[in-house]
């Protein structure tokens, strides 16, 4: 049996990364702790989302399928999207499902009498684990794309991102980290379950660990957040064209793991039928628009959230996006793919100014890192590396301390 512990799993690179993700995981753990302090309870937003996924856990009615209109919620509900009968038109119960679940030990009382204390943390800790979980995705990828300095670029891109911690600390925001995360898995999975279709084997069964994984961050994506099923047909596209002589093989795998993508779906209503047909048929699938495309000011509001999301980019996305335009060198599939997605994502952003719009804009930060990353490990094997270096290096360093200074003004 070969070894697991090797110096190539677990060496310098991983333990550089591994302190990265300790620093994420801080600025969201401070964030969280800033926002909890003193407080009396959760908001309005979480605690629907407590209240509805803690019942459907103890056989109570599927969370948002439809919301119950009475006097455990504490106010209206205005702040999510519902149909006409109560049905959350965004997001499966999947989000309520995991709000809720590290509340499960706690009696019924102790939520009437209203959260406190130490279990304030709690309904954050899922969310959390999923943003150093990105991280650790996007990490993997970009240094196999891009090797050890691509992967440093674009995890220090991805660790001091204020979106990125935000989202992950849910801190004024919606839980839509879930999303990012299964639309990162998705795109990257069928990639990779592409590139093994050369390997003369029989692909449909030897593949059955990564058919598993797309269909998880299938499910994922569009469970939490309805709109993001863009990237069933995106994962499709990219299987048939980075394998196109097994095509028929490529079609099989995505069926089957959009078949388990469909089950784990079904079974965050429990696996009720009608209550699940009842879901699919109010949620809102294709939400876009074209009128976000004619004013300025949703250019200008996009152009600033983004900015936000991660100032770095400011300087090192036009250094990439001019890079890849005159030097053919950098114009290969691990650079334009990402790029691609990341563009396109920020397109069906504006598209959806009020339904999914900022799922979709956090959603294509780590491809756009992983583009940034891949254009910038370029640049560092060219005669002029070292002036370079300085530059990226510099910007990263500067982009750091920025963001950790930022986050120092949050106080509880």
């Amino acid at each position: 049996m070969p070894r697991f512990f090797t110096r190539e799993r677990f060496g310098r690179p991983q333990l550089w990364a591994g302190l990265l993700l300790l620093a994420f995981f801080l600025e969201a753990a401070w964030l969280v702790r800033s926002e909890l302090h003193g407080s009396a309870g959760p908001d309005l937003p979480e605690q629907v989302r407590i209240t509805a996924g803690w019942r459907q856990w103890h056989g109570g009615a599927v969370a948002g399928a439809p919301l119950p209109d009475d006097r455990s919620y504490p106010g209206e509900i205005s702040h999510l999207e519902v149909s006409k009968n109560g049905f959350d038109t965004e997001h499966s119960p999947l989000v309520y499902l995991v709000t809720a679940a590290p509340l499960l030990p706690l009696p019924a009382r102790v939520l009437d009498s209203g959260l406190g204390g130490p279990w304030l943390w709690f309904p954050r800790l899922p969310f959390l684990a999923c943003g150093v979980l990105l991280g650790a995705s996007l990490w993997y990828v970009a240094r196999r794309l891009c090797g050890n300095t691509g992967g440093y670029i674009a995890l220090t891109l991805y660790c001091f991102s204020p979106s990125m911690v935000k989202a992950s600390a849910v801190w004024h925001t919606e839980p839509e980290i879930i999303a990012a995360w299964g639309a990162f898995g998705t795109i990257f999975t069928a990639i990779a379950v592409a590139h093994t279709l050369y390997a003369p084997r029989e692909v449909v069964l030897w593949n059955w660990r990564r058919i598993l994984l797309l269909g998880i961050a299938l499910a994922l994506a569009v469970g939490s957040q309805f709109s993001m099923v863009i990237v069933v047909p995106l994962a499709l596209i990219f299987l048939l064209y980075v394998a196109p002589v097994r095509r028929k093989a490529g079609l099989a795998i995505w069926l089957a793991a959009v078949l388990v993508g469909g089950l784990l779906l079904f079974s965050f209503y429990f696996f009720h039928p009608r209550i699940f047909w009842e879901g699919m048929t109010n949620a809102m699938f294709w939400a876009a628009t074209s009128r976000g495309f004619a004013i300025l000011g949703v250019y200008r509001q996009v152009l600033a959230e983004t900015a936000g999301a991660c100032p770095a980019m400011v300087f090192l996305f036009p250094l990439a996006a001019v890079t890849y335009v005159l030097w053919p060198r950098t114009r290969y599939f691990g650079n334009t793919a990402p790029l691609l997605i990341g563009l396109g994502f920020v397109t069906l952003g504006i598209a959806h100014p009020h339904t999914g719009g900022a799922g979709f804009l956090l959603g294509s930060l780590p491809f756009l890192f992983i583009f940034v990353s891949g254009v910038t490990a370029d640049l560092l094997e060219t005669r002029h590396r070292q002036l370079i270096a300085a530059g990226i290096w510099g910007v990263l360093a500067a982009y750091a301390v920025w963001s950790l200074m930022g986050l120092a003004k949050v106080s509880g």
